[in-house]
């Protein structure tokens, strides 16, 4: 028999994104699940899903609380604004036969609907040089990972409680504390490209660049705070590009022998940040989002290394 699977869906309000995730997990080709929704007040009903209101708490909070109102060995998390693939649930399951694999994720691909400037911001998410971090692992193979995120998570509750749960205090970023101690446990985490969420993403450009400064604050300070899995090269190459191109400024002022050298590697850097957007929207078959996509690019990187410095530096964050 399929063993149990919670749904969890952790959002501020049931809006018209909830409710079209809770109506895709309900299509869903799986037999023996149940659907939590963690929102902050109210009293919505919905016909076979369980709605807890937990009052206006931190999204690693919610999750706990959904874990601590089920009774599931399997608990999915998606994100509101996201909804999985009918077979999501199917595939995922699958992998658990291995007693080894603590957590599965998968890609989260940006939504055929999403407006014109919502794919722009896919389309820089998917690039490499953003870490493709909008379809990442959507490669035909399963890999190894340590940082699977919480638009896409399904894992063992064994495993889940023995790291005493979702970190209430840090978000974004309680998807790498989650992953921390799992990888502590000595169970292993993949991500397979069969376990497939489509999550709508934000638009170009204030809410893209808005949501980049918040993963780049907490990923820096995570580098120091918690350098197992955030202490990496990858992480500090937009910070690194920022101080370049600052420092290049700088000594144009002090030193004109410099011009030639700095010019040639910027050119360098925008070449590569044209040539990778062009391959993004070329995939897409969406060649006239090229200027959008290559400005956004390199925003992009701006806004997250300058937030990662930030964080870098930064005693504490608030929540």
């Amino acid at each position: 028999m399929n063993p149990k699977v919670s749904i969890i869906i952790a959002c501020k309000d049931i809006d018209i994104l909830t409710l079209e995730c809770i109506d895709k997990c309900s299509e869903l080709e799986y037999g023996n699940f149940e659907i939590i929704v963690l929102h902050d007040h109210g009293s919505t009903l919905i016909p076979g899903i369980r709605i807890i209101p937990t009052g206006e708490v931190s999204p690693g909070r919610k999750r706990n609380i959904g874990l601590e109102n089920s009774d599931s060995e399997l608990l999915a998390f998606i994100d509101s604004d996201a909804y999985p693939k009918r077979d999501w649930l199917k595939n995922a399951v699958r992998y658990f036969s291995d007693p080894g694999i603590g957590a599965v994720g998968g890609p989260g691909l940006t939504p055929e609907k999403d407006s014109v400037m919502q794919k722009a911001g896919g389309y820089i998410l998917s690039s490499f040089m953003v870490g493709g971090l909008a379809n990442r692992y959507d490669t035909g193979r399963c890999r190894a990972s340590d940082d699977i995120h919480s638009c896409n998570f399904i894992a063992r509750r064994s495993v889940l409680e023995e790291t005493g749960g979702w970190d209430e205090k840090y978000w974004p970023g309680e998807d790498t504390l989650i992953c921390l101690g799992i990888k502590k446990t000595g169970k292993r985490m993949i991500e397979a490209p069969d376990v497939v969420v489509f999550h709508h993403r934000r638009s170009l450009f204030a809410k893209h660049l808005q949501q980049v400064s918040r993963f780049g604050l907490h990923r820096g300070f995570f580098a120091k705070r918690f350098p197992e899995t955030s202490l990496r090269l990858s992480y500090f190459i937009p910070s690194m590009f920022v101080l370049f191109v600052i420092s290049g400024i700088i000594f144009l002022f002090i030193d004109n022998s410099v011009r030639v050298l700095y010019i040639f590697l910027l050119f360098i850097y925008l070449f590569a940040a044209l040539i990778v957007s062009l391959m993004a929207t070329a995939y897409g078959k969406n060649l006239l989002l090229l200027p959008l996509v290559f400005t956004g690019t390199i925003a992009t990187h701006i806004i997250y290394g300058i937030y990662f410095l930030r964080g870098l530096a930064a005693r504490e964050l608030e929540r």
